[in-house]
């Protein structure tokens, strides 16, 4: 198995607390955080004043036999504005970490809005 460098690793945790350090979340505008892996996404509602995560959904939970990546990364968005609609939560900031705006995270992204959630 390959594993990434210390270098490719220090950039993205160079990339991710960049980002990081212009967003905290709220009560009432919590922050959206997805984390993207090989085969799953996940993506958590956080209130980083009390430290607890608010609502969050993961891939394994709308798992379809012969989707693709993005359609499941656009269902999960929208299964988690389901979940913040139920508690009540409109807005929401997207911290989408070291991860590019693009492919799952986009369509991550437009499946919240498409649920509801404002960013």
């Amino acid at each position: 198995m390959r594993t990434a460098s210390k270098d490719t690793l220090n950039k993205r945790n160079r990339r991710a607390i960049r980002t990081r350090a212009k967003i905290s979340g709220s009560q009432t505008r919590p922050r959206l955080s997805v984390f993207r892996g090989i085969k799953n996404i996940h993506a958590q509602l956080i209130d980083d004043l009390n430290g607890k995560v608010l609502a969050a959904a993961y891939s394994r939970e709308v798992k379809k036999a012969k989707a693709k990546k993005t359609e499941i990364a656009k269902l999960v968005g929208e299964l988690l504005a389901k979940k913040a609609k139920d508690k009540k939560i409109e807005n929401a900031v997207f911290d989408r970490r070291s991860y590019k705006y693009h492919g799952r995270i986009k369509a991550l992204a437009d499946g919240a809005r498409q649920g509801g959630l404002k960013f």
